[in-house]
């Protein structure tokens, strides 16, 4: 059934790279319409499988999404315009062009934390770009992925855009079809994977991981508006976002004064009692068992090894709830400070000062994001030039993956390649060096052989000029 579906769309893709842009654009039209008239059923479906407030899915799953496709319909014109480039000397007479063509048949592979937008802003990238698309949302989120589904089958016909449930093993064997790309979105262990299969038919790849994405609060910081921004951007779904700061590294003169301004957002957000938070509408859960299992793992693993919990630690198992926690005197070598840990545990990182903090996260893996909270313009500069992430924030979080007009990826163990907007565009698209020759190309015969000396003269001069 897969393989006759991939074969379906790889003809249909063949017909679609010779149709107008108004093609792309009446898609895109298509999906927005889609999107607007199943709003109250995507509200509802990640409430099951999150508990996922109203106001945050709207905010960090129908809000970046529906802006894509505004971004890509009034932008796509433009981005399909085939871009000149200059000619070098020898090529006179020539004209140099890049013409951006679709790849063709595009499998995008989406995870469960975010499992509406990371489908779909990926898919409004591939339909921009004249593709063909197999989507595979995460099984953990059954209610999301089942309307995904009717979404998709509703708006788009199988051979142009198709939806495929399922776990593992339906992930194996669509890895096993010769895609013309992969779109993968999760684990760096996963992605791994994902590489290793997309080699076996030299696919391109585009993966989006993950990683241990560091913030830094110096002395110099504005502390009661870090912490208020560090405490949204960490808790935020719970902790279940790839760009979520991981841990914090705060200047020791300033560790207790960050604490407090810290413990007062945390209740702010979501109750000043352990009972307030356990029941709060404001903050999401846990997706399944396995994983709150694996957190509370975490937890008291740090705990052994002498970790203090010094705000939060409730954990219930059954109601896949973790609560806002933060930690204290975190083992370097425990599994909270070795793996991403994506959940609303946060361990704190006493530093002397920016280079012991620079050489902390340049000892690990290079990370998707990192945050630094400062009014000292030397430590800012220090950090961009001195350590080496997918992206930065500068006294704020998460906010640099909402800009379509930056290019959004990791790099190293957090991944290769960029998403949204034209960077998105772009990924999607493969561009093709075109040289269209004129009547003065007869000049070229110049340097054809025999190589007479005088050829061989004018040759070196070429290269005596850097022409």
């Amino acid at each position: 059934m897969l393989e006759q579906i991939f074969l379906h769309q790889k003809q249909f893709s063949l017909q679609l790279r010779k149709e107008s842009l108004k093609t792309r654009l009446e898609s895109l039209n298509k999906l927005e319409e889609a999107i607007r008239s199943h709003l109250a059923e995507i509200i509802e479906a990640l409430a099951k499988d999150f508990q996922k407030p109203a106001a945050e899915t709207l905010l960090s799953e129908v809000y970046p999404t529906l802006h894509e496709i505004h971004f890509a319909k009034s932008q796509l014109k433009k981005w399909t315009r085939p871009r000149t480039v200059k000619t070098p000397f020898l090529l006179m007479g020539s004209t140099s062009k890049i013409h951006y063509e679709p790849r063709g048949v595009c499998l995008i592979i989406a995870p469960w934390n975010y499992p509406f937008q990371l489908t779909l802003a990926p898919l409004i990238s591939a339909l921009a770009a004249g593709n063909c698309a197999i989507l595979k949302p995460s099984e953990y989120t059954t209610h999301t992925s089942r309307l995904l589904k009717k979404l998709i089958d509703e708006t788009f016909a199988p051979e142009y855009v198709k939806l495929i449930e399922g776990g593992p093993e339906t992930n194996a064997a669509l890895l096993s079809l010769p895609f013309d790309h992969i779109f993968f979105t999760g684990s760096t262990r996963v992605g791994k994977i994902v590489m290793e299969a997309a080699s076996k038919h030299l696919t391109s790849v585009t993966l989006e991981l993950g990683g241990k994405s560091p913030t830094i609060v110096d002395a110099s910081a504005n502390l009661a508006l870090a912490a208020e921004k560090i405490a949204w951007g960490k808790f935020l779904n719970a902790g279940q976002t790839c760009v979520a700061p991981d841990y914090i590294l705060v200047q020791n003169e300033v560790l207790s004064e960050f604490k407090a301004e810290l413990f007062k957002h945390i209740e702010g957000f979501y109750g000043k009692t352990p009972d307030e938070r356990r029941k709060s509408p404001h903050f999401a859960r846990i997706i399944s068992t396995h994983h709150t299992q694996r957190l509370a793992n975490m937890l008291k693993e740090a705990q052994k090894d002498q970790a203090l919990v010094s705000f939060g630690g409730d954990v219930d198992i059954e109601n896949h709830y973790i609560a806002p926690t933060v930690l204290e005197k975190v083992d370097a070598h425990n599994d909270l400070m070795k793996e991403e840990i994506f959940g609303p545990l946060l361990p704190l990182v006493p530093y002397k000062d920016i280079t012991e903090a620079i050489h902390y996260i340049n000892e690990r893996e290079k990370p998707l994001s990192l945050y630094i909270y400062s009014n000292s313009k030397l430590n800012i500069e220090r950090v961009l030039n001195e350590t080496s992430s997918g992206g930065v924030c500068v006294n704020d979080s998460i906010l640099h993956f909402m800009n379509p007009h930056m290019p959004f990826g990791g790099i190293g163990h957090s991944g290769m390649g960029s998403s949204h907007g034209f960077y998105g565009f772009r990924n999607f698209s493969h561009e093709k060096a075109v040289l269209t020759q004129s009547w003065l190309g007869r000049m070229t015969r110049l340097i054809y052989p025999p190589y007479s000396d005088w050829k061989l003269k004018l040759i070196r001069l070429l290269l005596k000029w850097k022409l």
